[in-house]
């Protein structure tokens, strides 16, 4: 009779069958090739060998059967006259006893056989499949959130600081990619405050690579996300009939963006606005409040600064050479044109890259006191 509990006969193959189900497994869920990973695998395992086994350099090869669930390694030998490195190189005679037709120059392939490498070369592709998935993983994550460099993704808030006001964002790409990313205090609206769970949208400044995988760094603040939404919201933004030349923001209160279009039948203003002022409204839903401001872009100068300095009337505007002038405003249009703590012609600067110097229509060519002159200049 037949002795119960007989131990299965040990054999030098890998039950590899479990890894390469687990390799399937990976693809299907991780969207990670097949053969990344098997070659991930295929280089620890030979990795493995040669760390008790240096002398053999690189005569070991690993191959990977899936139809037949097998993993195995190989010594290749040179067949030679004399023997000077027995890890590589074999007599042609003992070549001959194992393979008689064996001649001078050949290469033959010894299987591996170790007491114990089945086991030590099983933990390895385990720790090897773990690792290459993160690899994979980070690779992708980076790959996939640098396509949306300047762009706006939708992040769930996870946890916020209480001490530093940071909050820490679960962000998704399209296709389903989620990473980790961090909203800095620096980075946050003035005003508002975020709670766990919350949805909010964000845009991806930059993707680095970092030690624990990729470091997306977002913004709330930033002038591209007034952008992105307008190109979201408005189609002739989108398609590029409305083309944004500048934009100029201080963000949770103010916003100037300057629009044009090259069709003369588009009025770039009203397509940005919307009917019954619907888009921008949207806009504006979505930063909280913040006021936006929509100016015409113009090649002439002039023009341009008039329209960034609304919603006060401009006189006559001076350019005193490429980067300043001299803007003349209506007595009672000052107070508007410089705007609350000097806002509006600030952002205004910034929008045109000029530095404006505003004066009152009632002492345009006076030499202003020291003290009472106001220049404002593009602080970027």
């Amino acid at each position: 009779m037949p002795r119960k509990n007989q131990k299965a006969p040990q054999t030098n193959e890998l039950d590899a069958a479990e890894f390469f189900t687990a390799i399937d497994l990976i693809e299907q869920e991780k969207g990670i090739p097949k053969g990344y990973m098997l070659e991930k695998i295929t280089l620890a395992l030979v990795s493995a060998y040669k760390k008790d086994h240096p002398e053999a350099g690189d005569n070991v090869v690993v191959d990977a059967n899936q139809e037949k669930g097998t993993v195995r390694m190989f010594l290749k030998k040179d067949v030679v006259e004399t023997v000077d490195n027995p890890a590589t190189e074999i007599s042609l005679e003992d070549a001959q006893a194992k393979l008689p037709q064996a001649m001078l120059g050949d290469v033959i392939s010894f299987e591996i056989k170790t007491r114990d490498f089945g086991r030590i070369a099983a933990q390895t592709a385990r720790q090897v499949i773990v690792q290459g998935m993160r690899e994979a993983e980070r690779d992708m994550i980076f790959s996939e959130f640098s396509s949306k460099e300047h762009e706006i993704v939708t992040g769930l808030v996870t946890r916020t600081d209480p001490r530093t006001g940071g909050a820490s964002l679960r962000i998704t790409s399209g296709s389903g990619e989620w990473t980790e990313a961090y909203l800095a205090p620096g980075e946050q609206v003035k005003g508002e405050s975020y709670v766990e769970g919350m949805r909010i949208r964000v845009y991806v400044v930059e993707v680095r690579h970092a030690t624990r995988g990729p470091q997306v760094l977002i913004s709330r603040t930033h002038p591209g996300l007034v952008k992105r939404l307008f190109e979201l919201e408005v189609p002739e933004i989108f398609d590029g009939t409305v083309e944004v030349k500048s934009i100029a923001r201080e963000a949770g209160s103010r916003t100037k963006l300057a629009v044009w279009s090259a069709d003369p039948n588009v009025d770039p203003i009203g397509a940005c606005v919307g009917p019954k002022g619907a888009r921008v409204n949207n806009i504006v839903e979505e930063l909280k409040g913040e006021k936006v401001d929509i100016i015409k872009w113009s090649e002439d100068p002039g023009e341009y600064v008039s329209a960034a300095l609304a919603p006060a009337d401009v006189m006559s505007v001076t350019m005193l050479d490429e980067k300043n002038c001299r803007v003349i405003v209506p007595d009672d249009q000052l107070s508007l044109a410089i705007g609350k703590e000097g806002q509006n012609a600030r952002l205004a600067a910034r929008l045109t890259g000029f530095k404006i110097d505003i004066k009152p229509a009632s002492a345009p060519l006076e030499e202003p006191e020291e003290e009472e002159e106001l220049v404002i200049e593009d602080e970027e």
